[in-house]
């Protein structure tokens, strides 16, 4: 048995060194819808979507034009990735600077890797987590809106059910979408695919 010196430190050599950190996980946290080569574009959709404002409004930084629905308050829109990432958190921002406070979502059903989901059938359709939006969760300065971690380890697409909004019976509008979160190395389907 050793004894430590009078400062405290380990004595030098193998045997008493620390243990050394766990390896850092894969990447940074970062907005996968900005980050480039991350979205599977040609796979993303956005069902009862105005066709002055497309869900590809969100991702530009101008929440004055936004994605607005379009026959009435229900919107799906679906985010495909070219591989597997993990989702921490999703940062909603208000439509029009908040000006149109009756128009911002409220409930939110997010789905798992599920594909092609339509109105018909997306209530039957248990969600990974529900999200229930006040107007303080949309402001630009709002933290992103912390996920159930566990439920979103392997994600290749993310469904989001705008089922409720805040009055307005026609029309929901949000300005930005950021979905945080981190990709998976070694994982690029499309490198898969080239190979295969």
């Amino acid at each position: 048995m050793f004894s430590l010196p009078q400062n405290g430190a380990p004595p030098q050599g193998t045997a008493g060194a620390p243990e050394p950190p766990p390896p850092a996980d894969e990447t940074k946290v970062v907005n996968l819808c900005t980050t480039s080569g991350v979205l599977d574009k040609s796979a993303c959709y956005c069902r009862n979507e105005s066709a002055g404002y497309p869900y590809t409004n969100l991702f530009i930084g101008d929440s004055r034009l936004g994605l607005r629905s379009d026959a009435d308050e229900q919107l799906i829109l679906h985010v495909a990735f070219n591989e597997f990432v993990k989702i921490k958190g999703l940062k909603f921002t208000a439509y029009n600077v908040g000006n149109d406070p009756e128009m911002n979502p409220v409930k939110i059903h997010l789905h798992v890797n599920r594909n092609n989901l339509g109105f018909e059938d997306i209530e039957d359709v248990d969600p990974a987590q529900t999200i229930t939006l006040t107007s303080a969760d949309l402001l630009e300065s709002a933290p992103p809106i912390q996920l159930k971690y566990v439920k979103f380890q392997r994600v290749k697409s993310l469904t989001l059910f705008f089922e409720e909004n805040a009055g307005d019976p026609d029309i929901t509008a949000l300005g930005a979408l950021q979905i945080m979160g981190r990709t998976i190395m070694g994982t690029n389907m499309n490198e898969l695919k080239k190979q295969g």
